[in-house]
């Protein structure tokens, strides 16, 4: 419990309409987008990297925990307190500092929605890629911190492609800028590729040093649509195989096109198994001529249907297809773990295969989509908390899910990260000496374990 006098000191450094204590507003921070909750003792709202860095100062004297939280919009735990304390949420840091169009970067701080800060640049003809399907309401510091990618990560990479340096808070309280402002610098250890996709664990993100990129001047939408979705999955590596790259290529399984259809109307034909949204971006003879090789590619493996989007605003309704997944599984009424999973794309039919016997093995619904083009599926184990053994089914099935993910030469994780709910499973992937060297340098950043403690190593 902390202490009246921490109460005071913590208001002191923010103000005392920055801090709640209410058991209302605490409730509000007990929870992300993980079905768990847990209590902070406070939450507080800094405005700059001095008042974190008082707040860090003190809960070293004190002991107490600080977990640091943006918009709370994680699948892995990652910003709940497991341990209590004072969550840390960065919201009133939320300027566009720079936009630089002569050296394509941009200066940000934490707070800024990343759909927003998309919206900016691209004011500027200018383009940031990562686009995480929370980008409507997750921040970039968020997305730094988890290394969040996308649909655009097939072409364009992932937030740590884009990221050249971070002013940063340590657990300890100092103050660091990290990284260059440069395209090119090897000075040293590369400590802001460190901090990215470190969960909130190492250092607490106060600025964000971005490159960007010149915009596409066009772009081509495909609805690809399959009886079998084993084609679905060959026609994927078969596109990347042609040495057409898209700027995105998500996949939809039976299942998935279901749920939506109850959710919206899809009129497609009964026995539509799969699909694949693919999007083209460059200039327009050179993507026009790319729709015409992934449409005879797509025929050659199997669909049965091609649909070209004729406009931006068709574009955006195929887009929508993909976009309401998530709100149509909630109609369900189910309860889900929801994982992503990595693997070589060409394995990506094994996969599907794979996940198809485990789901009528366990007699468990499992609904799979994402961004295939990259290799990156979501799986969706849907269980009922109301019958008996549903839930352990469903986590016996996420483990042979996994299981059959590493053998496969792939990952537990490609976005989400592994905060609490994976963290049972990182034996599965890493070495025992691999684990070591990450808890040491916990240690050496947080060396009283004071930043989001619990997450990760268990």
């Amino acid at each position: 419990m902390l202490k009246r006098k921490v109460i005071s000191k913590l208001t002191d450094i923010v103000g005392k309409e920055n801090i709640s204590t209410s058991k209302e507003e605490l409730i509000s921070y007990a929870y992300d987008a993980v079905n768990q909750k847990f209590l902070p003792e406070a939450v507080v709202f800094p405005a700059n990297a001095e008042e974190i860095s008082r707040i860090l100062k003190l809960a070293n004297q004190e002991q107490f925990p600080v977990i640091p939280r943006g918009a709370g919009s994680g699948f892995t735990g990652g910003a709940l307190p497991v341990l209590g304390g004072v969550v840390l949420v960065t919201t009133r840091l939320n300027r566009i500092i720079e936009i630089d169009t002569d050296n394509l970067t941009a200066v940000v701080e934490p707070g800024v929605i990343c759909g927003e800060f998309q919206k900016e640049v691209e004011k500027y003809g200018l383009y940031y890629p990562p686009d995480p399907a929370s980008l409507a309401f997750s921040t970039l510091g968020g997305n730094v911190a988890e290394c969040a990618g996308g649909p655009s990560a097939l072409k364009y990479g992932v937030t740590r492609d884009y990221v050249t340096g971070v002013e940063v808070v340590l657990p300890t309280g100092e103050i660091l800028n990290l990284g260059v402002r440069t395209l090119k610098g090897v000075v040293g250890y590369d400590l802001t590729r460190l901090i990215v996709g470190s969960e909130g664990t190492l250092a607490i993100i106060t600025k964000i040093y971005l490159r960007l990129i010149p915009k596409p001047p066009a772009t081509v939408t495909l609805l690809i649509l399959f009886k079998r979705i084993e084609d679905s999955a060959k026609t994927v590596s078969a596109i990347i195989r042609s040495k057409i790259i898209p700027a995105k290529l998500e996949l939809m399984d039976k299942s998935s096109i279901e749920c939506v259809n109850n959710y919206r109307p899809l009129n497609f034909p009964e026995d539509t198994r799969a699909l694949l949204l693919i999007e083209l971006d460059g200039e327009p003879t050179v993507i026009e001529k790319e729709a015409k090789e992934v449409t005879q590619i797509c025929f050659g493996q199997g669909a049965f249907k091609v649909e070209c989007a004729a406009n931006e605003k068709e574009a955006l309704n195929l887009w929508e297809i993909r976009r309401a997944v998530s709100p149509a599984l909630l109609l369900l009424n189910l309860s889900k773990i929801n994982e992503d999973v990595v693997v070589p794309r060409s394995k990506i039919p094994q996969l599907i295969h794979q996940i198809e016997e485990i789901k009528q093995r366990y007699q468990i619904t499992i609904i799979c989509f994402g961004h295939a083009g990259d290799g990156n599926l979501h799986v969706n184990v849907m269980y009922d908390d109301k019958t008996s053994g549903e839930r352990e089914r469903a986590e016996e099935a996420i483990r042979e899910i996994f299981q059959a993910v590493l053998e496969l030469g792939g990952t537990i994780s490609g976005e989400h990260g592994i905060g609490i709910t994976k963290a049972p499973f990182l034996r599965m992937e890493l070495q025992a000496a691999e684990i070591e060297l990450m808890k040491k340098i916990k240690r050496i950043f947080d060396p009283y374990d004071i930043l989001n403690p619990g997450k990760i190593f268990i």
